[in-house]
């Protein structure tokens, strides 16, 4: 049986400069508007020095609200070091049991972000390897050796345990991070590709997962930032003054993989990746106002739920 449609938001990119308050009505006008979870991305220093950790703001959304799910995506694992992070994910787990899902990625839309964290960012791929490996094991309790390429310790043990365990996905659109989610993760968390190019994907994850002798039913998402207007013109005129704010590239190069327009328009760009087997969509929404944003949202996940069902 494949696993529900899920729906999560961006709460407003500028919640954090919000009074309390503020916040607080935010992240209850997401509850309910019937949307499963909040999420945010990772950065240190992404582009000209723009930064959420990824840690710090989940710890702030869990306790914000006592059962909207927490979705922390894409995480730069590569930039730290997997004991700390196993902490900080118990910590997580203890303050919202079950609510937590943990996205991984590899950073690749900025090498010097990847650089200043003295990193080299040729080996990224094979940091963020090692460190899920690392990761998996102490956070079911064991006491872990382990001597590696990046990383070497003894006795490393990270208790309690996350009860009930942390779902990990993997994000990025190379066949490598596809082979990593397979091996690693309960679920692949695209971004940046058409549906056909989604569907191909889920079979280099599901051979990846065979090769080392994992058979479940996966839970693949997808992670996009959506304009919302009365019209595509309206709603590009939104969410792309923010893309180009944020990555710095004009927003032609991302306009055939953001969702912009009405509610219907949304609906129907999103459609054929829940038909190829997308589960989830984290959606970061750019409207007239925070609360425009995630009310269509709300909307968008419930026709998608009832087209699922």
């Amino acid at each position: 049986m494949s696993p529900p449609v899920r729906v999560g938001v961006t709460p407003g990119i500028d919640i954090w400069t919000r009074p309390w308050e503020e916040r607080r009505k935010a992240v209850n006008l997401v509850a309910d508007a019937g949307i499963d979870h909040m999420f945010f991305a990772d950065h240190v220093s992404f582009r000209i020095g723009h930064g959420h950790d990824g840690m710090v703001i989940s710890a702030a959304l869990a306790n914000l609200h006592p059962t909207l799910g927490i979705y922390l995506g894409v995480y730069l694992l590569a930039l730290r070091h997997p004991v700390p992070v196993a902490r900080q994910l118990a910590n997580l787990a203890e303050m919202a049991p079950g609510r937590i899902s943990f996205g991984i990625g590899v950073g690749g839309d900025d090498r010097h972000e990847v650089e200043v964290c003295g990193v080299d960012p040729r080996t990224r791929g094979k940091r963020t390897d090692e460190s899920l490996d690392v990761l998996q094991r102490l956070l079911t309790g064991a006491t872990v050796d382990h001597q590696g390429e990046f990383f070497s310790f003894e006795q490393a043990r990270i208790v309690p345990v996350p009860n009930p365990p942390i779902p990990f996905y993997v994000g990025g659109r190379s066949d490598a991070a596809l082979r990593r989610a397979g091996r690693f993760a309960k679920g692949w968390l695209g971004a940046w590709c058409s549906s056909r190019r989604y569907a191909e994907a889920l079979r280099v994850f599901d051979d990846a997962a065979a090769e080392v002798g994992r058979h479940f039913e996966p839970d693949h998402g997808i992670q996009l930032w959506v304009g919302v207007g009365a019209d595509q013109t309206e709603a590009a005129s939104f969410v792309g003054p923010a893309m180009e704010g944020f990555y710095r590239v004009p927003f032609d190069k991302f306009a055939r993989y953001t969702p912009h327009g009405t509610i219907e328009d949304i609906v129907d760009f999103l459609s054929p990746y829940l038909e190829a087997g997308c589960r989830h969509f984290n959606l970061t929404p750019v409207a007239t106002s925070t609360e425009a944003g995630i009310e269509a949202i709300g909307e968008v996940g419930d026709r998608l739920r009832s087209m699922a069902d």
